[in-house]
């Protein structure tokens, strides 16, 4: 079993940076943060310490992950490819070397999905402790067997809420966001 990103909405395309395609395998990611200083990190990067999984195809952000089913093959291409990522992202020497972290980062989401069932979700929460630790903590959400709005594409998960985009502003929905919060719209 192996972690995939999975996208139940869209809201990783505004939170994150550079949101991850659904269906990459994926790593917790965060080595990415390990030697660096919270107070530089910018307000998506905030996000993507706090709470996103690193797809391993486009070294994008996820929210949650699925655990799935991956074969031996399967284990294999996604070390490799995170070892070619750690070669032309962070700049590692070669991909002979980059392997073994590769190796111990694929192992590492291989762990965080033993024993739990396919499609379950799972959540991330990081935070850097006194004394510069980073701690992670998982939670998960078990698929349901039926759901409220009974759409194969959410595997057993129901959304939280739902973004309706409108063409039309003179439909009497228009929210100026800045009136709201006491700002000036214009």
């Amino acid at each position: 079993m192996l972690p995939r990103t999975i996208r139940l909405d869209p809201s990783d395309t505004v939170v994150f940076a550079h949101a991850a395609e659904p269906g990459e395998w994926a790593v917790t990611g965060t080595f990415l943060f390990a030697d660096r200083d919270p107070e530089s990190l910018g307000r998506k990067e905030q996000v993507a310490f706090r709470s996103g999984f690193l797809g391993i195809d486009s070294f994008g952000y996820s929210t949650l992950v699925a655990v799935q089913k991956a074969s031996a093959a399967e284990r294999d291409a996604a070390t490799a490819q995170l070892a070619r990522q750690l070669v032309d992202k962070l700049g590692a020497p070669d991909e002979r070397i980059a392997w073994p972290a590769a190796e111990e980062e694929i192992a590492y989401a291989a762990e965080l999905c033993r024993g739990h069932a396919v499609n379950t979700l799972i959540a991330l929460h990081r935070a850097r402790e006194e004394g510069g630790a980073i701690r992670e903590r998982f939670r998960t959400l078990k698929p349901r067997d039926e759901t409220a709005f009974s759409a194969g594409y959410l595997q057993g998960h129901d959304k939280a809420f739902f973004i309706v985009e409108s063409e039309d502003a003179e439909d009497g929905h228009a929210v100026d966001l800045l009136a709201l919060r006491g700002g000036r719209s214009g």
